[in-house]
């Protein structure tokens, strides 16, 4: 019988009524289907932008795991070259607009193959490193079956050690139809969802019931992809920071903004050291003369954000402290209006790019009115995060006596 707790179950699409989708595919005056290909593609392009939350706090400082499949079913060709080369190749551009949208978190990558698990990279925010490591995964093969308890295991024993009040998630990649777990993966998914993780699925074959079962349990999402275009959108939802959980703590955070610190005088030059970060190595990376000294210990690291693993302070630098300020406060959507809806007396170029409005749809400001296309009001919410209107006219200040 079934329990109160497990979710209902979807209605599958073949299991629905008969749909016409043709219909909604009309011709314009002329005889053109143009028009209705433009409409489509526009709304494609703003549908990521109006999917994000309103009004709804959010994990900012995020710690996630991407745990990537290397079994045999990555060396698949539905994807060109192969489904492994085309999942590094997007995973170079998610990680970097990643660090880009959220300059406080990290990210570390796992792989599953041959029934195992193993860390790639660990935890942390320096994307050059990871995607260095993501490139020597293309000479590597891939073999026999993933572990899907194995890999949960692993991300949640370094997971599990983090703040409350910092997002926990995982995101897999996963290829393979089947997984090969020691034990009862069920009690894996009741454990995530009591360390409070999220996780997320994007499946390159089709639905898996135990990972539509992972992230219904731990809110997270499960997507399959169509194409490559299709997994690349797939990626990017996991770019901006996701709602946080009702059991999230809230706290006054310390942070510490340590200089990063280079000696070019010869009665200053400070004796080199091991890092923090990699005093596990057994190489030579990371003994050095500089580095990013924390103002609490002055413990050593060479990138930046990370926690300090002496004293337990946030270190972070200011710069992306002040990157991080989009996510409290974002800016508001535009307006969308037809050209036909415009005043004559409404100019009719783009205050952005200065080009000439030819689409039929442009968006404009509500607080400063200023008129934009929809290329530059996409990269004024997805990048910039502040209108160029508004920051350009400022209100007039009156002296008071």
């Amino acid at each position: 019988m079934a329990t109160g707790e497990e979710e209902q179950e979807k209605t599958y699409i073949w299991e629905g009524d008969y749909e016409r989708t043709w219909e909604a595919i009309k011709e314009d005056e002329s005889g053109s289907l143009q028009a209705v290909v433009d409409d489509i593609l526009h709304r494609a392009k703003r549908r990521r932008l109006l999917d994000r939350p309103i009004n709804v706090r959010l994990g900012m400082m995020r710690h996630l795991y991407v745990i990537l499949d290397m079994s045999k079913s990555m060396e698949e060709q539905d994807l060109k070259p192969s489904r492994l080369a085309s999942a590094v190749k997007l995973m170079e551009h998610f990680i970097e607009e990643y660090f880009d949208q959220n300059p406080i978190s990290q990210i570390g990558i796992l792989t599953t193959s041959n029934k195992r698990c193993e860390r790639l990279t660990e935890l942390g925010g320096n994307p050059k490193r990871h995607i260095a490591a993501l490139q020597k995964m293309l000479d590597r093969s891939c073999e026999n079956e993933p572990s899907l308890q194995n890999s949960l295991e692993l991300a949640a024993n370094n997971l599990r050690h983090m703040p409350g009040h910092a997002s926990r998630e995982i995101l897999i990649i996963l290829g393979s139809l089947t997984t090969c777990d020691p034990g009862n993966i069920h009690d894996t998914i009741q454990a995530m969802k009591e360390l409070n993780i999220r996780c997320s699925v994007i499946g390159l074959s089709a639905e898996v019931r135990v990972c539509r079962k992972l992230s219904d349990v731990t809110q997270g999402t499960y997507g399959i992809i169509l194409d490559e275009p299709h997994f690349k959108d797939l990626l990017l939802e996991h770019v901006t920071p996701p709602p946080a959980n009702a059991n999230t703590e809230s706290s006054l955070i310390r942070m510490g903004f340590p200089q990063h610190l280079i000696h070019t005088e010869k009665n200053k030059v400070e004796k080199p050291s091991m890092c923090m970060c990699h005093l596990d190595s057994k190489g030579s990376q990371g003994f050095s003369t500089t580095g990013y000294f924390c103002p609490q210990c002055r413990s050593k690291y060479c990138e930046l954000p990370v926690e300090c693993k002496a004293c337990g302070l946030t270190l972070v630098s200011a710069p992306h402290l002040a990157r991080s300020f989009h996510h409290l406060f974002p800016l508001d959507t535009f307006e969308e209006l037809s050209v036909s809806d415009l005043d004559s007396t409404d100019e009719r170029f783009c205050f952005a790019c200065q080009v000439e409005l030819q689409e039929q749809t442009v968006y404009r400001c509500p607080r400063c009115k200023k008129l934009f296309c929809l290329d530059c009001e996409l990269f004024i919410h997805d990048s910039l995060h502040t209108c160029p209107g508004c920051t350009s006219s400022r209100p007039k200040q009156t002296a008071t006596t």
